[in-house]
C-alpha cells in the first residue's frame, strides 16, 4: 500500500509567494498533491502539480483546505506545501 498523508490548513500565503510558485516547487517529489476545497457545498480536489486545476480552485488566503500527499515522499511533500500555504 502506497504512503499518505494528510493536513487541515487554512491559507495564509504573503504577498510574494504566488500559487504557480508553490506548484512549481513541489515538481520535486515523486508524490502526488492534492489539495481538497469545499466550494458553496461541493468539495473540489485538484492535483497541485497541474496549473489549470489551481487556476480552477481559486485559492485565497483564509481558505480552509485539505492537503493529501500520496508516494513515498509524501511526508516532506506534504512538510513543504504546508509551509508555502501558511507562511506569513
Amino acid at each position: 500500500m502506497e504512503k499518505n498523508s494528510t493536513r487541515k490548513i487554512i491559507v495564509d500565503i504573503s504577498d510574494n509567494v504566488t500559487i504557480v510558485e508553490v506548484s512549481k516547487a513541489t515538481q520535486k517529489y515523486e508524490s502526488e498533491i492534492y489539495l481538497m476545497k469545499n466550494v458553496n457545498g461541493s468539495i473540489h480536489e485538484i492535483n497541485l502539480k497541474s496549473f489549470l486545476g489551481l487556476i480552477t480552485l481559486q485559492l485565497r488566503n483564509g481558505d480552509q483546505l485539505t492537503v493529501r500527499t500520496v508516494g513515498e515522499d509524501c511526508e516532506e511533500a506534504l512538510a513543504d506545501v504546508v509551509q508555502y500555504l501558511c507562511q506569513s
